[in-house]
C-alpha cells in the first residue's frame, strides 16, 4: 500500500463500486420476490405498460415486448429474479465476478430493450465492463483461491 498508494486507492474505489453494484441487484431480487413477481402476472403487466406508456417506444423496443417479451413473461420473470439474485451473491463473495458482470451486462441491455431506459443504466454498462476487464475478484474475493486451485477454468480468472 506504501509503496502504490494511487494503486490502492483505484482498487479500493473500484471494489466499493463492484459492492454498490451488488447492492442493486441485490435490491432489485429482493423487491421483485416481495412483490410477487415470480408468481404473478406483475412483469406482464410491466411490458405492458412500457409498451403503451408515453414516451413511444422506438421499432425496435416496441417490437421486443410484442414478440419476445410480453409472450414470455413468466421466465423472463423468473430469469430476471434469479439473475439479479446470483449476480448480486457472486459479486459480494468475488466468484466469478468477470461472468457475472458479462451476465449483469446481458440483463441491463434487455432492461434498455423493453423500454426501460434511464440515466442509471450507462453507468451499470460502463461499470459492467469495466468488471469484465479488472480481475477485481482477484484483488478481493474467492477468485483468486477458486482460481489456484482451478488454473485452467475460465470462471475464476
Amino acid at each position: 500500500m506504501k509503496q502504490n498508494p494511487f494503486r490502492t486507492v483505484g482498487i479500493t474505489l473500484f471494489l466499493a463500486g463492484r459492492y454498490l453494484f451488488a447492492i442493486f441487484f441485490l435490491y432489485g431480487f429482493w423487491h421483485k420476490l416481495v412483490k410477487g413477481w415470480l408468481w404473478s402476472d406483475k412483469m406482464h403487466n410491466f411490458f405492458v405498460e412500457r409498451l403503451t406508456a408515453p414516451p413511444q417506444l422506438n421499432n425496435f423496443q416496441a417490437l421486443y415486448l410484442e414478440q419476445f417479451a410480453i409472450p414470455a413473461a413468466m421466465p423472463i420473470a423468473w430469469i430476471v429474479t434469479i439473475g439479479e439474485l446470483i449476480i448480486g451473491v457472486c459479486l459480494v463473495l468475488g466468484i466469478s465476478v468477470r461472468a457475472n458482470a458479462a451476465f449483469a451486462l446481458f440483463l441491463v441491455l434487455n432492461f434498455a430493450a423493453g423500454g426501460f431506459y434511464n440515466l442509471t443504466l450507462p453507468p451499470f454498462m460502463i461499470f459492467s465492463v469495466l468488471m469484465m476487464i479488472f480481475p477485481s475478484g482477484q484483488w478481493f474475493g474467492l477468485d483468486k483461491t477458486l482460481h489456484r486451485k482451478y488454473p485452467d477454468s475460465i470462471w475464476f480468472k
